[in-house]
């Protein structure tokens, strides 16, 4: 009976200490934000909805295989592994499917992009935080409307969530820093994708690209990166992929997170698309995340 009992306790305490490590394997390092945590790695949503910044045919397949059971099923894996906050919209599907999720017992947390109605994104999305759209905050900055995205800002803060700027320019962080605005956070595109014709004119010598939207140039990460690091907000690092672009193999990938993550501050976060038709995307980038935050700590 004693060999019995014995036997019983160290087959138990070896599934406990199983169950302890299936755990930590889950996990994924966080960080303050507010009175909130973050997860490192954040899931973006463009791919959840036909936004591949590639090509109109993988936005399509993109958008048809995304049902809105799919949509959900990810953000579910997305927990399971670790990740806890979900980067969207503020309308529409990423409503429903938030809902959706929610309903089914998921307990992700948002993080909402916006140009208007932010009384009614704070209502019906709950999000921890809102920021203002970066494709509009980019044509404001060009055109001197940024007194519209300060006033924006401002709406926010009296809803009482978190209140950031997105952009795809460097100089757009800086600017908002050097008036002393009250933002909690940015989310900073690695790549300045919203140059215009005339930028691109004079970077390539006069030359203009087939799309010049949609150009990645190879050090527009170290340039954001280095205007993230100045400032002493939290910054969510989007895009660091080049929009598919670079992931042609897992090494290509790996140097692209790597170089996020070690450029950035220890307080920031990185988002990345999930688009799970072919792989387990999203436990792969889960795991490169924790292997490669364990590399350079």
């Amino acid at each position: 009976m004693a060999g019995t009992r014995r036997g019983f306790l160290k087959s138990a305490a070896g599934l406990a200490t199983a169950a302890a490590a299936g755990a930590a394997d889950t996990t994924l390092p966080q960080v303050a934000f507010g009175f909130h945590k973050l997860s490192r790695l954040i899931v973006g949503c463009n791919q959840f909805y036909g936004y591949s910044h590639l090509n109109p045919l993988l936005s399509k397949v993109m958008k048809e295989w995304n049902t809105p059971e799919r949509v959900c099923e990810t953000l579910a894996r997305c927990e399971r592994n670790g990740i806890t906050t979900w980067q969207t919209g503020d309308r529409d599907r990423a409503l429903t499917d938030l809902q959706k999720h929610r309903a089914a017992g998921g307990g992700i947390q948002a993080l909402c992009l916006g140009k208007d109605g932010v009384e009614e994104t704070v209502r019906t999305m709950k999000p921890l935080g809102l920021a203002h759209h970066g494709e509009v905050t980019d044509v404001c900055f060009r055109e001197g409307r940024m007194g519209e995205v300060h006033e924006f800002v401002k709406r926010v803060r009296q809803t009482g969530v978190m209140a950031g700027v997105s952009t795809h320019k460097p100089e757009v962080i800086d600017y908002i820093e050097s008036k002393g605005w009250d933002v909690d956070y940015y989310m900073a595109c690695a790549y300045h994708r919203t140059r215009t014709p005339a930028e691109f004119r004079k970077l390539l010598g006069g030359e203009l690209p087939d799309q010049p939207s949609e150009i990645y140039l190879e050090r527009d990460p170290e340039r954001m990166c280095e205007v993230v690091r100045k400032t002493p907000k939290t910054c969510l690092l989007f895009k660091i992929l080049a929009a598919g672009r670079r992931t042609n193999s897992a090494r290509q990938v790996d140097e692209a997170f790597r170089f996020a993550l070690a450029n950035i501050k220890p307080r920031d976060c990185i988002i990345v698309g999930m688009f799970p038709m072919y792989d387990d995307e999203v436990k792969e980038n889960a795991d490169r995340v924790r292997r490669i935050l364990a590399e350079i700590s």
